[in-house]
């Protein structure tokens, strides 16, 4: 059974993207909004991982980790960040957030695979 992985940013574009680089290995679930993802899986739905962008309008990518660390049933999702933003005090903030890792824009398909890979072990 494929691992599933939950796409969150406001340009679908990338998580078309991501989802072509990697859809022989994994099932995705795309949300454009943090907020609609976040209401999503606080009904119950289950991934194996989040992968979610940092800057978005209505809820960054900070505050919906914030959120699932928080949260009993989710904090053990591990969540990596992807941002265009290069900013060590953004990556250390994220990270010790409870990020599993920060990938920066743009980025490799064959780096995002294995550091996917990675936080799936």
């Amino acid at each position: 059974m494929k691992k599933k992985i939950l796409i969150i940013d406001d340009k679908p574009a990338i998580g078309q993207l991501i989802t072509l680089y990697l859809n022989a290995d994994y099932d995705f679930h795309y949300f454009a909004s943090a907020i609609d993802a976040y209401n999503w899986l606080k009904d119950g739905h289950t991934v194996d991982l989040i992968l979610s962008d940092y800057t978005m309008p209505e809820m960054n990518g900070y505050e919906l980790l914030v959120m699932v660390k928080q949260n009993e049933f989710l904090k053990n999702i591990p969540v990596i960040m992807l941002s265009g933003e290069d900013s060590t005090s953004t990556r250390i903030k994220l990270l010790e957030a409870g990020a599993e890792d920060f990938i920066l824009k743009p980025f490799n398909p064959l780096e995002l695979k294995l550091r996917i890979k990675k936080a799936l072990k």
